[in-house]
């Protein structure tokens, strides 16, 4: 179940010791490699990271209101999730993007045993993330780059 917390701190806050100190620890590496352009909050009961209404106005297609994702964070009931959106924005049902590619060749080269699903990076423990892949794949995708692939693949309203 999605947190009903309004911060970050607030969200963390209420996590049982161990699963803080993950989350803390995939927040500090997202946060030391994040691009300019995106800001980080509560989005969706999750940590979000996303381009903030200022940079894109029109915001998330689903949601307006809601500015335009690029990644997130949550503690399941059973594991991590690591959600990749900016890999996937220009995904099709062809195959996957570059980045994807890219993604699984790094994550193989490292010996680790990859949980992927469409966007979404799922682990136990903070010692089954491929630190450094992750690192490269949340620095991958300048907010301007993103920003004209949201805008290649979104939805046209009708």
């Amino acid at each position: 179940m999605p947190s009903q917390a309004a911060t970050v701190e607030d969200l963390l806050a209420a996590l049982p010791e161990d699963r803080r100190q993950v989350m803390e620890a995939v927040r500090e590496l997202v946060n030391a490699h994040l691009p300019e352009g995106y800001e980080e909050g509560v989005q969706y009961g999750m940590i979000g990271w996303f381009v903030p209404h200022s940079r894109y106005p029109a915001g998330y297609h689903t949601d307006p209101r809601q500015p335009l994702p690029y990644m997130a964070l949550a503690a399941q009931k059973q594991h991590f999730s690591l959600y990749m959106m900016g890999l996937y924005v220009a995904s099709s049902a062809d195959g996957d993007t570059a980045d994807v590619a890219w993604f699984r060749d790094a994550w193989a080269a490292t010996g680790k045993k990859l949980d992927l699903g469409k966007s979404c990076l799922r682990f136990k423990r903070l010692d089954e993330l491929a630190l450094d892949v992750v690192a490269a794949a949340v620095a991958r995708v300048p907010a301007a780059t993103y920003i004209e692939r949201y805008e290649a693949v979104k939805p046209v309203k009708r």
